[in-house]
């Protein structure tokens, strides 16, 4: 029998949204680093995203699988919940990546009939549940990939477990909700409660799907976070104990302060011309900007869908500040007001609809402040830069990030956003003037940008040699090949 030592090697597979698939990346680039072979799964047109990414990385192999194409009501080539027309397809979405289960298994009986073997493990993203039924089949380890910080989980889980018998906390605000067996940095109210979860129907589609996911979640070998523990440490062993058969949360990131590639940017580099032509000239103008820590980068993700109502509110709440700021809007049904599209022409703002760097741009000197709806990535970055946030969240645990950012870490300010049962309120242009002032230049702001700055020097020192996360990605590795019984070679 040979003695040969294989190659270690992980599989990847992320779900198809830029924000799950991006740190997967970063991860991937992570465990390239250590000598770990890498191979993602992914559909045709992500695939050439994917690849852009990784140019730098050109070993890591990338292999494609067929996206559903009928059945499912969705529009013709979309793979990307980015190409949904609308987020009332997010569900279709979800099942037509169901039928990926057959050609991922074909993948690892590939990989089991060549040379090399079976992988270390498979790490694939929450929404893709029905991959530990194939991981099982293999005996494949799956460790599942979630967006989302330890609290944030913690919570939520707690929620679909005890939200029916949930009572008020013994604390001076009524409205709060006590969850057994956690302690929670903040008061959290119901209007903090992700909507799918306050409104939890088992009987409906939807919700039998995230059940489902959920299942297979607290069943998998272990978890991947995108996160340090110096932010979590006093959450994950809550968050471990609604998991099965001893599994482990492993916390690695920031994973995208992991990326040696991060200053400059494949993503700039290899997209396409436009998007190169665009983001030069958006730091150009940022670098116009004379004084430090002046701007306020405003963004609301790639998913949200701001009603065109709310963004007049934005804008002329922007305008009335006199703050200058860097805006990425998404609607491609919105006209700036005349009003304040003659500020942006007078060069007090800019106003932005295509791609941007948004990890480039928190890292500018003249950002002072990020106007959020604190998805976990934005929060993560902008933290790391040492950025405070106005924060405003606009679906999924985003509220519950929220109250970790302003009350837990005290790195931001939160506008009023919801009533107390969580029904979401059009907010005022007095209130968004009001929250960017106070943000860039009042004592609220001084001090959640002190916490910020404090909070980033501690994100990167974790993904040095020798910090908490840097550290973790080592035990993993080390615990994959005792498992797999096989030897890695630095």
């Amino acid at each position: 029998m040979s003695t040969q030592q294989r190659q270690p090697h992980v599989v990847i597979f992320p779900f198809m949204a830029h924000g799950h698939t991006l740190p997967l990346l970063d991860l991937s680039k992570a465990l390239f680093r250590k000598n770990i072979e890498v191979t993602i799964i992914t559909t045709p047109s992500n695939a050439k995203s994917i690849t852009q990414h990784l140019v730098n990385s050109p070993t890591i192999q990338v292999i494609e699988i067929p996206f559903p194409s009928n059945g499912y009501g969705l529009p013709k080539g979309c793979e990307n919940t980015s190409q949904l027309p609308s987020m009332d397809l997010h569900f279709a979405f979800l099942s037509a990546t169901k039928q990926l289960k057959k050609p991922f298994e074909d993948v690892l009986a590939s990989m089991s009939a060549s040379e090399a073997g079976l992988p270390l493990c498979v790490i694939s993203d929450f929404f893709l549940g029905w991959t530990l039924e194939s991981c099982r089949a293999f005996g494949v380890p799956r460790l599942v990939f979630h967006g989302m910080s330890v609290l944030a989980m913690a919570i939520s889980k707690s929620l679909c477990q005890y939200m029916p018998h949930l009572k008020p906390a013994a604390s001076q605000n009524p409205s709060s909700l006590d969850l057994p067996g956690m302690r929670v940095p903040f008061d959290l109210a119901i209007s903090d409660v992700p909507e799918s979860i306050r409104n939890l129907d088992l009987n409906n589609p939807a919700c039998q799907f995230l059940w489902e996911v959920a299942e297979a979640d607290v069943n998998s070998w272990g978890v991947i976070i995108n996160s340090f523990e110096e932010l979590e440490r006093s959450h994950i062993s809550s968050f471990e104990s609604f998991y099965h058969n001893g599994a482990k949360a492993w916390c690695v990131g920031p994973l995208f302060l992991c990326d040696d590639d991060k200053k400059l940017k494949d993503c700039e580099k290899f997209n396409n011309c436009n998007q190169i032509k665009h983001s030069l000239s958006t730091m150009q103008w940022l670098t116009e900007q004379v004084t430090p820590a002046s701007v306020l980068y405003v963004s609301f993700g790639t998913q949200a869908d701001v009603a065109n109502a709310q963004l007049d509110e934005i804008a002329f709440g922007l305008k009335e500040s006199g703050v200058p700021f860097i805006w990425v809007v998404r609607s491609t049904t919105w006209c700036v007001p005349k009003d304040v599209e003659e500020g942006v022409k007078s060069g007090k703002g800019l106003i932005v609809r295509e791609w941007v760097d948004q990890r480039q741009i928190l890292g500018h000197r003249s950002i002072g402040g990020f106007l959020s709806h604190c998805g976990w990535n934005s929060v993560l970055e902008s933290i790391s830069a040492g950025v405070p946030i106005l924060a405003w969240p606009m679906m999924a645990e985003q509220p519950l990030n929220v109250k970790l950012v302003v009350s837990g870490l005290g790195a931001g300010i939160g506008l009023n956003w919801a009533d107390w049962s969580g029904r979401r309120m059009c907010v005022p242009r007095e209130e968004v003037c009001d929250g960017v002032r106070e943000l860039m230049g009042g004592e609220k702001g001084r001090r959640a940008r002190e916490r910020a700055q404090a909070l980033g020097r501690a994100a990167r020192r974790a993904v040095k040699e020798g910090g908490s996360s840097h550290e973790t990605l080592n035990k993993l590795i080390d615990q994959l090949c005792g498992v797999s019984d096989v030897s890695l070679k630095f």
